[in-house]
């Protein structure tokens, strides 16, 4: 009787020992909550003015935001529409803030509704299409969803997907570059 007593309390705590080292092993293998969150940038939409030029950070790169007015919005193509996330009645563009060219990040002039390089005179219009060499593609948008207003960068939502459809987003290889 004191062996099977004995024999089922050693088990016991084997068993109890090899749970919590399972735990344990579970616990460091998983991210951490900031290397989880890090993937992710959460934008409030209805905070942003017309014109002005909002600038976040995803994944350690600039992100633009920019509200557009309903001139700006009046005066694009359809090609330039395409790549607009509309929320209500209002045009937002969405993109990675860096010139295609070689990675310096432009500046917004907002008398002209256009991003400009410093570096080497890159210039992207009001949809971040590039209208002027040497910038050889539009800047790209990362991958994002909307929910209501709250945009949220790094993750694949059904507006992406569509653009990602038309090939709006700036390159065909965009997944393979962010």
């Amino acid at each position: 009787m004191k062996q099977d007593r004995r024999g089922f309390i050693l088990g016991a705590f084997t068993g109890i020992g090899a749970a919590g080292v399972l735990y344990a092993m579970k616990r460091t293998w998983d991210p951490l909550p900031s290397v989880q969150h890090a993937g992710v940038t959460t934008i409030e939409l209805s905070d942003i003015k017309e014109n002005e030029l909002m600038i976040y950070k995803w994944r350690g790169k600039p992100i633009f935001v920019l509200k557009k007015t309903p001139d700006i919005v009046a005066k694009q193509s359809a090609n330039d529409l395409a790549r607009d996330i509309i929320v209500g009645e209002d045009h937002y563009i969405l993109c990675i803030g860096l010139c295609t060219h070689l990675g310096c990040i432009p500046a917004y002039r907002e008398s002209q509704h256009i991003f400009l390089c410093a570096c080497h005179g890159a210039e992207y219009d009001a949809s971040a299409i590039n209208i002027k060499a040497p910038a050889p593609f539009p800047m790209l948008i990362p991958p994002f969803e909307v929910k209501g207003t709250h945009l949220t960068i790094g993750k694949e939502g059904t507006a992406y997907a569509k653009m990602k459809k038309a090939e709006v987003l700036g390159l065909k290889i965009l997944d393979s570059t962010i």
